[in-house]
């Protein structure tokens, strides 16, 4: 992995002025934040800065209002659940650029947090419009990174900034970047990787890039499916892309030449029907009657995956292996999640997992905090795992 800066280069920073690229994209509802998990990764990042005397002033984005101002998308709805994750109080500025925000930037003591209006109330943010990134360059001096989630975009907040100023990464990138290099950087190998979901189709070249990374790639969710029906095995009225056979035998085959064993479910729990406490019942996975559907792997395939993890150094997670959401379907994933949180605490495996879907079965399994790395980044994330650059973080490395 490129050499980056972090806050261990930061030195003297008193009364400099610090602008910090962080993830407050929280959910609200009537108002008020409902799930603070991104404000408390920051956190770390933001009271380090103002504990040794930084201005700190907070760049993030909030929904999708297409460079316009939206009301309801104003990071304002915010502060509240920011000061409280913080204990520290934070002003706020009615908007990222111009006097709004240098007033309240010239009103900074040493050690104040301050929040600027949502970034994407201007087009040049995600054009990554240079008049733009000069105009957010001109409220500091340094420039950290601390939002990874959004590394995948050449925005003007997260790649341009890294060009005009001093830029470093942030506890929390750092954190996510070290981790990430432990999956699938430099793992300690065998690396096995877990890929469930509903759709082949969205993950193919996430598929075609583990294959040729990892030595086991085990498939769950509906997109099992896919393959066992490239493969000719029936799977009733499951959830299933046969349209797209072929490139589930061409994934299998790029597998094979790299050495990459593709787990498939040797047997599935059934049902006629998808709802909680619907009829179900095991079968093996060639056995699947053409009236049911398979909503979760079998106890004999689970024992198969907790098998691989016990065989590997290092686990990458993205996907439940059924319909978690639904009870009895979250059991094969609960199953798994629970043996690599395991193997993670008696430390026989890394393990790095990623993606919303995948975050919240891990907390459904109650095994999140024992995960080596869990990256609530999202779409980020999921490039990193298909092996694209990601700008806001190829920028922090790279010669501006």
């Amino acid at each position: 992995m490129p050499a980056f800066k972090t806050l261990n280069d930061l030195k003297d920073i008193t009364g400099k002025r610090v602008l910090v690229r962080v993830d407050l994209n929280v959910p609200v509802a009537d108002g008020k934040v409902t799930d603070k998990t991104r404000i408390e990764r920051v956190a770390p990042t933001i009271l380090e800065l103002s504990e040794k005397g930084a201005k700190v002033i907070l760049l993030a984005h909030f929904g999708r209002p297409k460079g316009e101002p939206v009301a309801d998308m104003s990071l304002s709805l915010i502060v509240p659940a920011v000061e409280e994750v913080l204990d520290h109080a934070v002003s706020f500025a009615s908007d990222c650029i111009g006097a709004p925000a240098a007033e309240a930037v010239a009103k900074l003591n040493d050690g104040d947090i301050l929040l600027l209006e949502n970034t994407r109330f201007h087009k040049g943010e995600e054009k990554n419009d240079p008049a733009f990134v000069e105009a957010l360059a001109a409220n500091g001096d340094i420039y950290v990174n601390d939002a990874f989630s959004a590394a995948h975009r050449a925005h003007a907040s997260t790649e341009g900034l890294a060009r005009h100023l001093p830029a470093y990464a942030g506890r929390t990138m750092q954190a996510e970047l070290e981790a990430l290099e432990k999956g699938l950087g430099a793992p300690a190998r065998p690396v096995v990787a877990i890929v469930g979901g509903a759709k082949v189709s969205s993950k193919i070249d996430l598929l075609m890039n583990l294959v040729k990374k990892v030595d086991a790639l085990v498939i769950g969710g509906g997109m099992a499916n896919t393959f066992l029906a490239a493969r000719g095995t029936n799977v009733g009225k499951s959830l299933c892309e046969h349209d797209l056979a072929d490139t589930a035998k061409q994934i299998m085959i790029e597998a094979a030449t790299s050495g990459c064993a593709i787990v498939l479910p040797e047997d599935g729990v059934i049902a006629r029907e998808f709802k909680a406490g619907a009829a179900s019942e095991t079968v093996e996975i060639n056995a699947i009657p053409a009236d049911a559907m398979v909503l979760d792997v079998g106890a004999k395939s689970v024992e198969s995956i907790k098998a691989w993890i016990s065989r590997a150094e290092t686990l990458v997670w993205n996907g439940p292996l059924g319909a978690f959401e639904i009870e009895p379907f979250d059991a094969a994933t609960v199953a798994a999640a629970k043996h690599a949180a395991e193997c993670t605490k008696a430390g026989k495996l890394v393990s790095v997992a990623g993606g919303g879907d995948t975050v919240a079965a891990l907390n459904h399994a109650g095994v999140a905090d024992d995960f080596t790395y869990v990256s609530t980044a999202g779409g980020a994330f999921l490039e990193w795992m298909e092996g694209k650059e990601l700008p806001g973080v190829a920028i922090l490395s790279g010669d501006k």
